[in-house]
């Protein structure tokens, strides 16, 4: 191996470590909340299933402020123009309160209507509501933190999401053992711990990033466009792959509540090793976007082939993994003895699912550097347009979670297929100081 693969690799390690941790505790809050509320009953963990799953859904809807923030930050970082990230940033920082404040009033006025459209009812659906009108409450600062989380990818300071999350994850942990065991509040006490803990983390980030809020305190739309033109494309993007789950859910929710409880188990291991696999998407869309804004393409496209390189090697690895521990990991979030005969159906599917996601992710993040959002965008679309189908057939016609499985893995091949394809073509490595979106 020459020495320049060897430090691109070392250059990859060094943003992709520090923001696996960051990623691995994003999902953290609903992991946790999955495992407590698992052990109070089958009931309680259909109720977090049906609103956590939209609640991801809305919040991830927006995740362009991490994702298109960091395209932006990244070529101004690479090409030294420090008044420019400052100035960026602050624009994403402004956006995200507007949007959290929006999602706040909305969240509060349309809960029931939301239950009720996901299948909701009788006490799953009461116990979903009570959740999901809590949870919107940190709307606001789940917004802040995306808009932070993309600035520190842009500049390469993967620490300072790092430290922050983590710390808000460990108080999460303390405040749901006391709320939930402790106050006996049930699924209320699980949705405040959450929504303290966000609320510690974006004034983490508002205190990390004060100089450029301080000064950029109006919003500039030459700044701000860019990012909400990206934005149009990955909430297309987001929307499409988060409106399979939530279909998915809502198919299961009318079979009964021991499939819809499996599912939610199976979405939380997937997104907690989802972005654990995706922080070399990070890395690379860091590096990537960096590299083109210095106007050198051809080191784009080796950091890129770099990437799929390490994204395939891990993702077998965490496969493993899962192979081994495919009787003792679901016990860890239910003990109920038919929610864990639902999951073991589906446990084979999942873990191929993983395999083939390590590179999906991989692939994304070199494009998103490149801002190729509106491929990724299309890419999306084509693969919701055969998962849905699918869902419907095989879910409606009693297949449960087997077939949402089915269904999942057929969004992923698409993905596979088209990322792949627009990767190693090596298009995409346009330069400059603007990502394309």
């Amino acid at each position: 191996m020459t020495a320049k693969p060897r430090s691109r690799d070392r250059d990859i390690l060094r943003l992709a470590v520090p923001a696996l941790g960051a990623l691995a505790a994003e999902p953290t809050y609903l992991l946790v909340d999955t495992a407590i509320i698992g052990h109070l009953g089958t009931t309680q963990l259909a109720a977090l299933g049906l609103a956590a799953t939209f609640l991801a859904s809305t919040f991830w809807v927006f995740n362009f402020l991490a994702y298109g923030t960091t395209a932006q930050v990244a070529r101004l970082h690479g090409a030294g123009d420090r008044e420019g990230v400052a100035s960026v940033t602050a624009q994403a920082v402004w956006l995200a309160i507007g949007i959290g404040i929006a999602l706040l009033a909305l969240g509060q006025i349309f809960t029931p209507q939301i239950v009720s459209l996901l299948q909701g009812s009788g006490a799953v659906g009461a116990k979903a509501e009570t959740y999901m009108r809590i949870s919107f409450i940190g709307a606001p600062m789940m917004m802040i933190v995306l808009a932070g989380e993309g600035w520190a990818r842009g500049v390469q300071r993967m620490v300072v999401p790092l430290k922050i999350l983590v710390a808000a994850n460990v108080l999460n942990i303390v405040l749901d053992v006391i709320f939930v065991y402790g106050f006996e509040w049930d699924v209320a006490g699980s949705a405040w711990a959450t929504v303290i803990s966000q609320t510690v983390a974006a004034i983490s980030f508002a205190y990390v990033l004060r100089a450029a809020i301080v000064s950029h305190v109006k919003p500039v739309w030459a700044r701000m466009r860019p990012l909400i033109r990206v934005g149009g494309n990955l909430m297309a993007r987001t929307g499409a792959l988060l409106l399979c789950f939530n279909v998915v859910n809502a198919l299961l929710a009318s079979k009964g509540a021991a499939g819809l409880a499996a599912n939610q188990v199976l979405l939380q291991l997937m997104v907690f090793i989802a972005l654990v696999l995706d922080s070399f998407a990070v890395a690379a869309q860091s590096l990537v976007g960096s590299r083109l804004g210095a106007d050198d393409a051809d080191d784009a496209r080796a950091y890129a082939l770099r990437v799929t390189r390490m994204c395939l090697i891990t993702g077998m690895f965490v496969a493993s993994l899962l192979a081994l521990g495919n009787d003792l990991i679901p016990q860890a979030f239910t003990s109920s003895e038919v929610v864990l005969e639902e999951i073991a159906r589906a446990w084979w599917l999942f873990v191929g699912f993983i395999v083939f996601s390590a590179l999906v992710f991989g692939w994304d993040g070199v494009l998103m550097g490149a801002g190729d959002m509106s491929f990724l965008m299309w890419a999306m679309l084509a693969g919701a347009a055969v998962c849905l189908p699918i869902a419907f057939v095989l879910i409606g016609g009693g297949d449960g979670i087997v077939g949402a499985w089915i269904a999942f893995s057929a969004l992923n091949a698409v993905r596979f297929a088209t990322a792949g394809w627009r990767v190693l073509r090596g298009r995409w490595a346009v330069t400059g100081l603007t990502a394309s979106g």
